[in-house]
């Protein structure tokens, strides 16, 4: 049996490994199910039809699951999907997907998720992302692997975050940021590679030499956007250590459906 606590209120359908803890006062739905390992704190929600992987953390206050803040959404059975090794902190609100979109809102694993954070209605989050305190993401919005998104940033709907990028704190991002950036502030600009991230994650000289010359092709050469795509293309032949960091900056630009920082 799981470890729950007596003032927990759990529905007997709710599908819980025996390696579970829930805190006090925290109430499970019928449709969750809580892989082992993992631990919610006390007075947590945990409703919808919600499914949260192994080994995560779950802080008080947080509320997982509830229904879509979309006026559109009409009591559909639409999903949140959690992965493995998640931390989430006090008061985050994680809500489901919606018929509009996949239906999923998706959570990946190893994610540092602070207090406060939003994170809308079939959002696609990737794995080690960070989200510091009171970030938000409306509606729709993609998030890639090994993103850090700084405090009190909103997110506006459908936008995408590639991966590795860094977005500063207080930032409004309503462009798609490219993966490997780092971008901040309002109107949202990029500043520059996120060297310190890429360093750390053991990119290689080459593949850093590579990611900052797409930098200066987007960003530093006056380019149209058509002609820094074509010149980002050439890339790959010249340095085939970087070329799947070239592939995924090209299939990131040329999907881009509401245009990039710049």
């Amino acid at each position: 049996m799981a470890d729950i606590h007596p003032s927990a209120i759990v529905d007997p359908a709710a599908e819980l490994d025996a390696a579970v803890r829930i805190g006090a006062f925290s109430v499970i739905g019928p449709h969750v199910r809580i892989g082992a390992g993992t631990e919610i704190g006390p007075h947590c929600v945990i409703e919808g039809r919600t499914t949260i992987g192994r080994d995560n953390r779950i802080f008080q206050f947080a509320s997982l699951g509830a229904v879509p803040q979309d006026k559109k959404y009409a009591g559909e059975p639409t999903e949140l999907v959690i992965g493995d090794r998640n931390v989430i902190r006090e008061f985050c609100t994680f809500n489901l997907g919606t018929v509009q979109d996949v239906g999923v809102t998706r959570v990946g694993s190893d994610n540092w998720i602070m207090a406060y954070v939003h994170i809308a209605h079939d959002c696609q989050v990737g794995d080690q992302v960070t989200m510091a305190n009171n970030a938000t993401l409306a509606g729709h919005v993609q998030v890639g692997d090994w993103v850090t998104v700084g405090g009190l940033t909103g997110v506006l709907q459908r936008m995408r975050i590639g991966a590795h990028a860094m977005v500063g704190f207080a930032s409004h991002v309503n462009k798609d940021v490219p993966p490997f950036m780092v971008v901040d502030g309002n109107p949202l600009q990029v500043r520059g590679v996120n060297l310190v991230g890429l360093r750390r994650r053991d990119f290689s000289a080459v593949r850093l030499a590579a990611i900052r010359e797409m930098h200066k092709l987007l960003y530093r050469q006056d380019k149209v956007l058509d002609d820094a795509v074509a010149a980002i293309g050439d890339l790959a032949a010249q340095q085939p250590e970087a070329a799947g960091d070239v592939a995924a900056m090209l299939a990131f630009l040329k999907s881009s459906a509401s245009g990039i920082a710049r």
